[in-house]
């Protein structure tokens, strides 16, 4: 009996409201909803972390960021940890691995049989050095030919090995972890302009009471307040772009996938690491402690053989989740405790449980100073980087990305920091969370409630016991 492959192929910071599969009125990406169309869709899945590292480890490991510290982008899964990758190379698959890293420490390749980083043609900045726009990461179009754009070159050497793999050979999951849409916002020029900022729908409007403070410090380091709403509609046109380019890569995979007939016995798998902002609330990229939706919710897709067809699952889930469904899929059991769920079930047409709790987390403590962006030396900092105004802020202002903690349900969201600013939202009533009802008196019971749970989650995924056992004696 042939054993089940897998393909995942993971565009970076793509939230889901920007998919068409996902509701977006403007955006064309007729190969993802072509996936949906013919697989299942999840309305509701929610990352772990909002940044690239963070999120990748907690979705292979089936962990929470607490659980073992991997709060910071510097932290990756070292040897002595178990993964989804390790599970498959000890079950017999061949892992082929075309793009970023931002998961495994060096150490921990071993298990992985090929994979490489094409980096492409440099991103250019469309304004000079001190522009207002400089941070905003609005960047020229690449007018380039496509084999010179690394997401190009990633997709093409995973197509390449689909064709000349030999009959007979390991099981294998391809892993496509592409660069786009992830800012700086460009793309191939065919894309690049795409989109208008005329057409784009109202984007979440800055300046909003109740929001944390950040929200307003990101916008003065990176001059982001002296831009205007148009302004944001280009990013979020650019975006777009960034995203019906992936689209295209997608439809480049699927038609090699029906060329060689792998949807009789591989599980496509699409998804992100996180979201990004995009405009919306007039701000760019993402923050180590922000949970909202455009941040937080990202499309999953999963066309699996044998798997009902045009399923939508609307309940919540957990990014997380991944690492349980592909090991059931491949029949390989783990071997450590986690809290990934499969939501092999679902693909099969079953609904998600209503009621489940979604969790994120993340940011730094006091204590935790090697965890924080913005460690350069303060005689010659890097001024010119677009990352500057965020590690400056993170250093300035360390409040800003103080420990954080999301609890989401169908209906709320309650967003904890021990340093305060909390935040409150009625999702039901108010979808795009402009309206922080922390201070609500009518949702005081809301909000114990959903604290009790944020409690119970702390103390059942506090730590996880190991499965082996040692010796309590001493050697004979």
């Amino acid at each position: 009996m042939k054993r089940t492959n897998f393909i995942f192929f993971q565009p970076d910071e793509m939230r889901a409201e920007s998919l068409a599969c996902y509701g977006h009125p403007l955006v064309e990406t007729p190969n993802y909803d072509r996936v949906a169309n013919e697989g299942t869709r999840f309305d509701k899945c929610f990352v772990q972390n909002s940044q690239c590292t963070e999120s990748r480890v907690s979705m292979m490991t089936g962990l929470y960021p607490h659980c073992a510290g991997h709060r910071t982008l510097w932290h990756l899964i070292r040897p002595h940890e178990p993964h989804l990758f390790k599970y498959l190379y000890e079950g017999g698959y061949d892992i082929h691995w075309f793009g970023k890293n931002d998961l495994l420490a060096p150490e921990s390749l071993g298990c992985i049989k090929e994979y490489c980083e094409p980096m492409g043609v440099e991103r250019e900045n469309l304004y000079k050095f001190g522009e207002k726009e400089y941070y905003s990461f609005h960047y020229k179009p690449l007018n380039c030919e496509h084999d010179e754009i690394g997401d190009y070159i990633k997709v093409k050497a995973g197509i390449d090995f689909l064709r000349t793999r030999k009959s007979g050979a390991n099981p294998f999951f391809l892993f496509l972890p592409l660069l786009q849409p992830h800012p700086s916002y460009t793309t191939h020029s065919n894309f690049y302009h795409l989109y208008k900022a005329q057409d784009i729908p109202d984007l979440r409007p800055a300046n909003l009471d109740k929001k944390p403070n950040f929200y307003e410090l990101i916008r003065k380091y990176r001059r982001l307040d002296e831009l205007d709403a148009m302004f944001f509609k280009q990013i979020n046109a650019i975006y777009l772009g960034m995203i019906s380019y992936t689209d295209w890569l997608l439809g480049e995979l699927l038609d090699v996938m029906d060329e060689l007939n792998l949807f009789e016995d591989t599980v496509l798998i699409i998804s992100s690491d996180h979201g990004d902002w995009a405009g919306d609330f007039g701000l760019v990229e993402k923050w180590p402690t922000d949970y909202s939706d455009p941040i937080s919710r990202v499309p999953l897709i999963v066309k699996a053989p044998g798997g009902v067809v045009g399923h939508t699952v609307n309940e919540p889930i957990e990014m997380l989740d991944l690492m349980a469904s592909v090991l059931e899929l491949a029949d390989i059991p783990s071997e450590h405790t986690h809290f990934s769920r499969s939501f092999v079930p679902n693909l099969n047409g079953q609904r998600a449980d209503p009621n489940r709790c979604v969790f994120a987390e993340g940011g730094y403590g006091e204590a935790e100073p090697h965890a924080f962006e913005g460690r350069w030396d303060r005689s010659n900092p890097p001024v010119k980087g677009i990352y500057y105004p965020k590690g400056t802020l993170q250093q300035e202002e360390p409040e800003t990305v103080c420990r954080t903690t999301m609890i989401r349900t169908m209906k709320h969201k309650l967003i904890r920091r021990p340093l305060g600013q909390d935040e409150l939202y009625d999702l039901v009533a108010d979808p795009s969370e402009t309206h922080n009802l922390i201070d609500e008196p009518s949702l005081r019971d809301t909000k114990r409630d959903l604290e009790n749970s944020m409690l119970e989650w702390f103390i059942e995924t506090s730590d996880t016991v190991p499965v082996g056992r040692d010796p309590r004696r001493f050697p004979s």
